[in-house]
């Protein structure tokens, strides 16, 4: 789709906010309060003469996290550029995985560019280009305004709109977090970045909590075998050989979980079961083996997934979406399966299996959306 054809085709009217009402601040011009330091040094980001600034000695992937999540906002920012310069500013990032795929990256970078591309300052990176390039480069301070309220997302830069885009209608796009952390991304630049704030916008995501901690689990039941299910705070352990399965049932739904294991672990998410029991289902197989039949993220017995290059005992996002005959898989992000011929539509239980002993798994922030 092109990027004319995309616009063409937007059904979302511009969002109206009024100045300043309702706004939050996100900085207080002198500490870090409200923010973390994650993948790197506590040193990569500091505060001098009223800004938050990047050191450029931080290095990549590190970036600063907002302590909260936020869905739906309307979100205000000065950044200082000066010569050569390049971050971006994360919208839902997860809670593990990479910022760019999982959630969204709008880019900093210096060039003027006359030519819109997915990498020019104000793109979806590395996705969608914005309308248009205004930034001051040569020691200035720029203002950037992002609107979130999905599927509505719109960018501006110095008081010129760079993005009006339905992000439903980019593939790339459509299944990415709807709720996350905002961030700022270290390339190493000494960008600065102050007057953070933020304002809240009305939330529309409709998620069943499956597991946050141990008073959840009366959602479940042991289906079979003989596996132990620890609750260990907000973390639900499997080990050893059996089946916990969901009380309530589904046909239609998303399921999301951020999910880790020990080295090469064997364990499935199976849905569309006939009733709680191990018989006529499918499966997403979790298999750290990159050389298996099936490895992590596989339609069992139909399809073999992308392999996702998991690291044991490391988190990753967990996405599974069934609609219709489809079934997709995501992982961190990225599409691992793909399948349009499920011909069982049989409305039953969500089950974790445990398949081997002494290889666990953990799960957590467990959570479905029914489409039924």
């Amino acid at each position: 789709m092109t990027r004319r054809t995309l616009l063409s085709a937007l059904p979302v009217a511009p969002l109206l906010f009024g100045a300043d009402d309702g706004f939050t601040s996100l900085f207080d011009g002198k500490t870090l309060n409200g923010w973390t330091v994650q993948q790197g040094h506590d040193s990569a980001f500091y505060v001098n003469d009223g800004s938050i600034v990047i050191h450029e000695g931080s290095g990549y992937p590190t970036w600063l996290r907002s302590a909260k999540k936020y869905e739906n906002f309307d979100f205000r920012c000065e950044f200082f550029i000066k010569g050569w310069a390049n971050s971006g500013i994360y919208l839902h990032a997860p809670e593990h995985g990479p910022n760019t795929n999982c959630g969204m990256k709008i880019n900093l970078f210096q060039k003027q560019d006359h030519q819109m591309l997915a990498e020019s300052i104000g793109s979806v990176f590395p996705v969608v280009a914005p309308l248009r390039v205004n930034v001051k480069n040569q020691g200035e301070w720029n203002t950037m305004r992002i609107a979130m309220d999905w599927p509505s997302l719109q960018v501006w830069i110095n008081d010129e709109q760079v993005q009006n885009l339905n992000v439903e209608s980019v593939p790339e796009l459509s299944h990415r977090l709807r709720s996350g952390y905002l961030g700022i991304e270290s390339l190493s630049y000494p960008l600065r970045f102050r007057n953070l704030r933020i304002k809240e916008l009305p939330s529309k995501e409709k998620w069943e909590t499956l597991y946050s901690s141990p008073a959840d689990m009366d959602k479940w039941t042991v289906a079979e075998g003989k596996a132990k299910w620890e609750t260990l705070g907000a973390v639900l352990r499997a080990d050893d050989i059996g089946y916990l399965a969901t009380k309530a049932t589904y046909r239609d739904f998303e399921f999301q979980c951020y999910i880790r294991g020990s080295y090469h672990h064997n364990g499935g998410i199976i849905f569309r079961a006939e009733r709680a029991k191990s018989e006529s289902h499918y499966e997403i197989q979790l298999h750290d083996v990159e050389g298996a039949v099936y490895p992590t993220g596989s339609l069992y017995g139909y399809k073999r997934a992308v392999y996702p290059k998991i690291q044991p005992e490391h988190w990753y996002l967990f996405q599974l979406i069934a609609r219709g005959k489809t079934c997709l898989v995501r992982i961190n992000g990225e599409n691992v399966v793909e399948y349009h011929e499920m011909e069982r539509t049989t409305k039953g239980p969500i089950m974790i299996q445990a398949h081997q002993s002494n290889r666990w798994i953990e799960y957590k922030d467990i959570r479905v959306k029914s489409f039924d």
